[in-house]
């Protein structure tokens, strides 16, 4: 694969407020026409890489391109690429929504803002609100004004930071529809979230970034397949039989819920190992009121991940 099927690459990315380090060698890249995730709790870092790669602030050190344009030495060339929904809206409450959009065509340079702005309104849902004050905008509809304003000029990345904060489900599941339509049509997204369910319902890639470093990155799937895939789940009929249970599985790594019965175990996979495990309830004679296997999701890997890490440290 060559540098050229990269829309975004960092390398080694560092920033430091003060005394304290921010970024610490982040480095990842982002292929064209993808929807890339950085995903990871408040504080992570993930405006701060944002910013970086807008041209906002500048890194203390690290290599980023952005389409092939070096961030710190050609940010003019950037930002002719690029455009940026910010966790807030930056829309003017006090125009309409189509008044905006001229006015983001017009410092774009377009020759007909008025069409494009038309253009924009219609695909978003917002022709109807067109005239309306923005400031009367439900949270969801200022949201899309926002993205509106970003595609104004045609860019060919999008950075979304937190783009649905704020929101309720509603407007949520309606955002993230109109995100993977945008994608569609050939546009790079970057988003950031705090939302699992978010990162794994949009992304093609997901980074998850923990106190400024990437702890993992991959597909949905493969950062789902780093936990093990051999989680299985008993269910027994009383509180003896679960004692029972658990006093005979000690030798595996287990989770329980005593008051529902419920008893987790970790192995490794194996039909064998999950044989055995049957055995030794048979043999002495533990009934089983149920049993499942398990599916681990993106959130027990985050979680599993972060924790490590601090286990680590």
């Amino acid at each position: 694969m060559s540098k050229l099927d990269f829309a975004i690459s960092v390398s080694n990315l560092k920033k430091r407020y003060q005394n304290k380090e921010v970024l610490k060698n982040v480095s990842f890249s982002v292929l064209a026409g993808s929807i890339y995730a950085l995903l990871g709790s408040n504080g992570a870092g993930k405006t701060t890489t944002v910013r970086i790669l807008t041209t906002q602030i500048k890194a203390d050190g690290g290599e980023m391109k952005i389409e092939g344009y070096d961030v710190l030495k050609q940010p003019q060339k950037v930002h002719e690429v690029i455009r940026l929904t910010g966790q807030f809206s930056a829309v003017d409450e006090v125009l309409t929504g189509k008044e905006n959009l001229i006015i983001m065509g017009r410092l774009c340079h377009l020759p007909n803002p008025e069409k494009r702005a038309d253009e924009l309104l219609k695909y978003f849902e917002l022709s109807v609100a067109a005239n309306q004050i923005v400031s009367t905008y439900s949270g969801g509809m200022k949201r899309k004004l926002d993205i509106a304003m970003s595609l104004v000029g045609n860019p060919k990345i999008i950075f979304l930071d937190e783009p649905t904060t704020g929101l309720d489900p509603q407007s949520r599941h309606s955002m993230w529809k109109m995100i993977k339509e945008l994608n569609k049509t050939g546009i790079t997204i970057f988003l950031t979230t705090q939302y699992l369910e978010e990162a794994e319902q949009l992304a093609d890639q997901i980074a998850i970034l923990d106190k400024g470093v990437i702890i993992g990155e991959g597909t949905p799937e493969k950062l789902k397949s780093y936990l093990p895939q051999g989680v299985v789940q008993f269910v027994f009929e009383d509180i003896e039989t679960f004692e029972k249970a658990k006093s005979l599985i000690g030798d595996y790594k287990t989770s329980f819920l005593s008051k529902e019965y419920k008893l987790t175990v970790v192995t490794d996979g194996k039909a064998d190992t999950l044989a055995q495990i049957f055995s030794r309830f048979y043999q002495n004679k533990v009934s089983i009121h149920s049993f499942s296997q398990l599916t681990p999701n993106l959130e027990d890997a985050f979680l599993t991940m972060i924790a490590e890490r601090e286990g680590e440290s």
